[in-house]
């Protein structure tokens, strides 16, 4: 694909740092643009997130437009309007119509909200009420979300997670990543227990004898030795994550002293 690269300075930005804008020739895409931003030591940056972060409290990104690389105070106070809109509403008690309305069981994994259809009162409309309570599922739904990773904010896919060895998934097709989504899915969307498939039958017909209520896995328990070793888990985690944002810290510093003794020189 041919691009066209554009780099100017960035007057909204401390001095140094350069804004590209990469204009697409051909393909499907032609004609639109992505923006890229430099600091002065020649770090690259693709979106206002990573560029608030990197510059941390230094410069008030609230109102900086990062396509046009321009400060827009109009943004800002339309931000502040709406904001003060959304706490208007909230204080007069403005009730939350959405709640009441019924949820798509069967479309997609996430609750959705449907059209709620009210007959005529004139109409005498019979109910089976053990109808009403059932509601249909879709069997091996799972297997829907096969082969879709997860990605962070610069488009790298995320590592898969690695479950336990007492989880063992059930059903045709059945993998690791189909269980992991299996029982995130189950944890989202309902508040009751998790226990994998208690009946033996399940796993000799899982067609007929599936409690769809339950994740795509045999029936398992979680020890007081797993717990343990879970709460280990997280405690290293939060010390990677301190250590990391110490380091962090300090190369910034380090940084920010390098810059000021260049412009001082």
């Amino acid at each position: 694909m041919i691009m066209e690269r554009k780099k100017t300075d960035c007057p909204a930005l401390p001095p140094g740092w350069k804004k590209e804008e990469v204009i697409r020739k051909s393909g499907l895409s032609a004609g639109k643009s992505d923006v890229y931003y430099y600091s002065p030591t020649g770090k690259k940056f693709r979106s206002k997130p990573q560029l608030s972060r990197y510059l941390g409290n230094s410069v008030d990104l609230g109102c900086f437009d990062f396509r046009t690389g321009k400060m827009m105070p109009s943004k800002m106070q339309k931000n502040k309007q709406r904001l003060r809109s959304d706490y208007l509403s909230l204080s007069k008690g403005k009730p939350d119509l959405n709640t009441a309305l019924p949820i798509r069981q069967t479309a997609s994994i996430f609750k959705q909200p449907v059209t709620k259809v009210v007959n005529h009162p004139n109409n005498k409309v019979k109910t089976d009420l053990q109808r009403a309570t059932e509601q249909p599922r879709q069997l091996f739904w799972e297997k829907r979300l096969k082969g879709l990773r997860s990605s962070d904010v610069s488009e790298e896919a995320l590592r898969t997670m690695d479950l336990p060895k007492g989880l063992q998934s059930i059903g045709p097709d059945s993998s690791d990543e189909t269980l992991l989504s299996a029982i995130a899915s189950a944890l989202h969307m309902s508040s009751a227990p998790i226990t994998g498939q208690t009946s033996s039958a399940a796993e000799k017909n899982p067609a007929i004898w599936l409690n769809t209520s339950q994740p795509l896995c045999k029936a398992f328990t979680v020890t007081d030795d797993d717990i343990r070793e879970q709460e280990l888990k997280v405690h290293q985690a939060r010390r990677s994550l301190e250590e990391a944002l110490m380091a962090d810290s300090l190369a910034r510093a380090a940084e920010s002293r390098r810059d000021t003794q260049g412009r001082a020189a």
